[in-house]
Order: structure tokens, then sequence, then C-alpha cells
């Protein structure tokens, strides 16, 4: 009887530490709003493959066409059948590039400046501030860039290529440093100032992500730093940087992905040339997003197919950038805290 006792309470002890199976009782409204989630989750990609589909369906006369030669030619004549995307898309990557080395700095020292010195009754104010710069169309950084900045920023750009010209892409191709009377032209419609205007535009979107991300820092660690007799900087250094360092690179990638597909603002800039032009400072560049808004007008049936290709090759680069900045952020620890 007693053995019997002691079994039942053994058997009895083991059913009780199994695991239990937990079931969630889904509501009625958790359904629809996973539903829409879903649905927009779909729909997104949906509409980016539909996308990618007609821009190759479009692009296949000429691909057919050009071969392999579309990636390494430099000339832009679909008519002659001389066509290729390699000047324009190193054009592309050079402008964003300029924009992305000048948009980055200024967009760091922004996101610390409001989210770690600037006076609460204040940090309001510059963040909206900052999304209002995001929001002003393009065209008018392009005009302000066409009126104002070439004419005022030939003087640096004639600095930089006489002090510097010893560096390749600094240099300057029919400019004379030593003579005081040269025309400034070449030093016009160039990478540099395409790059200066798109990268105030681009600007604002890297330093809304790295502000949130610089706010998101865990306080106790702030607190654990400033304990131990860290200075204000030194906290940002070991604290706030190492922190936001995925949410920084994210970022400047979603303003390359933006300085990427730039259209109208370079479009107004820039002097169309259609050959490989690494020097920065020189007048003459190219961008494929202009090259579209250019040609497209006045392009026959297969030069429309040409431009479709251009534009399905600056879409699988855009998109490329993109899809690299959203896995960054995502593995970074301010992605994972934030998600």
């Amino acid at each position: 009887m007693t053995t019997t006792v002691v079994e039942n309470d053994v058997d009895n002890a083991l059913v009780a530490d199994q695991a239990r199976e937990i079931t969630t009782k889904v509501d009625r409204p958790d359904l629809i709003f996973r539903g829409i989630i879903r649905t927009s989750g779909i729909a997104v990609l949906t509409v980016m493959s539909l996308i990618g589909v007609f821009l190759a369906y479009r692009a296949g006369k000429a691909l057919n066409v050009a071969g392999w030669s579309f990636v390494t030619e430099q000339a832009w004549e679909p008519d002659s059948g001389k066509f290729g995307v390699a000047a324009i898309i190193v054009g592309t990557i050079l402008i964003a590039v300029v924009a992305i080395c000048i948009a980055v700095p200024l967009a760091i020292a922004v996101a610390l400046y409001i989210s770690e010195y600037a006076p609460r009754r204040l940090q309001s104010t510059f963040v909206s501030l900052v999304d209002l710069m995001a929001a002003v169309p393009s065209i008018v950084y392009g005009l302000w860039g066409l009126f104002f900045l070439q004419s005022n920023v030939t003087g640096v750009a004639r600095w930089i290529s006489t002090y510097f010209g010893w560096i390749p892409f600094l240099s300057v191709e029919g400019a004379d440093p030593t003579d005081p009377l040269s025309p400034s032209t070449v030093y016009t419609s160039s990478t540099f100032i395409a790059g200066i205007v798109v990268a105030l535009m681009v600007a604002p979107i890297i330093c809304s992500v790295m502000r949130e991300v610089f706010s998101q820092a865990p306080s106790g660690e702030r607190e654990g730093a400033y304990a131990l007799g860290s200075t204000k900087w030194g906290m940002i250094r070991t604290v706030v940087l190492p922190f936001g360092k995925g949410g920084m690179i994210g970022g400047t990638m979603l303003g390359l992905g933006r300085a990427l597909g730039e259209t109208i603002a370079v479009y107004l800039i820039i002097s169309p040339v259609f050959i490989i032009q690494p020097r920065i400072l020189e007048s003459g560049t190219s961008s494929v997003a202009s090259l579209i808004a250019l040609r497209y007008g006045e392009a026959t049936n297969f030069g429309t197919s040409a431009l479709m290709a251009a534009g399905l090759a600056l879409f699988l680069m855009t998109l490329v950038v993109n899809f690299i900045a959203s896995s960054v952020v995502a593995r970074s620890r301010s992605g994972a805290e934030s998600g």
C-alpha cells in the first residue's frame, strides 16, 4: 500500500514537471491588424517586383542588341547601336560619393547636437527644421545650386585644384592655377557642385535616422560613464556612438540610395558627357536619372528601350544599397533594441 502511494506521487510529479503548451487567444482586432500589416508588406513586395519586371521587359530589346557591352560601353548613341552605362554609372556613383562625404559629417554633427547638447525646449524646434529641409522639393535645391552655388563655389574649386591638384581626381584639365584671369567655366557643372546640392538634400534623412538612434542609447550606460568620471564628449564617444554605429551606417546607406536616384537637381546643374570622367572638380559628368530626364522626350522606340535598360541598372543598384542598409540596421544593437 505504501509503495503504491509513493509511485503515484512520483507519476504526479513527473506530469507536473512536463512543459505545458501555452495557447494565446487572438482577438478580432489583432487579426485585423495582422491582416492589414501582412497585406501591406505583400503589396510593397509585389509593387517592387512589378517595377523590376516592367523595366526588364521594356529593356529587353535594347539589352538583346547591346549584350554585355551595355555594361562596358561609355557612349550613348542608341539609334546607332553604340550605347552603354559605364560612363553614366560612374558619374552617378561619383556624385553620390561626393554627396555622402559632405552629408555624413554634417548629419552626425547636427544629430549629436540635437540629441545631446541642444536645450530641451529647443529640441523639437530643431527636429522640425531638419524635417522641413527633407520636405523641400528637389527643384528648389537644383535652382539654388544653378543660380547661386555655381557662381560662388568656383573659387573653392579653383583653390582645391591649385593646392591638391596632384591628387588625380582633384586635378582639372585646361585650367592654369597661376593665371588669375583663366576662365572659371572649367569648374562649373561639375561633380563637385552636383554633389554639394545632393548632400544638402540627403543630409536631413541621414540626420533623422542618426538622431533617433542616438536618443535610444541606454540611460544606464550614460549614467555609468558619468559615474566613472567621463566628460560629455567621453560619454558620447564610449556610449552613444558605439550604440548608434549600426544606425549611422544604415542612415548613410539610405542617404546613398537617395543620392543615387536624384534627378532634377542634378539635371539642372551638370553638363552631360558620355565618357568616364573621374575628375570631380572639372566641368562635365553624367548620371542615370538625369540621362533619362534629358533624353526621354526625344527618344525613339529603341531609344526608350535603352533608357529603360539604364533605369533597370539604377533600380538594381539602389535596391542593393537599400537592402544592405536595412540589413545593417536590423543586425545592429540599436536596430535590435528599437525593433
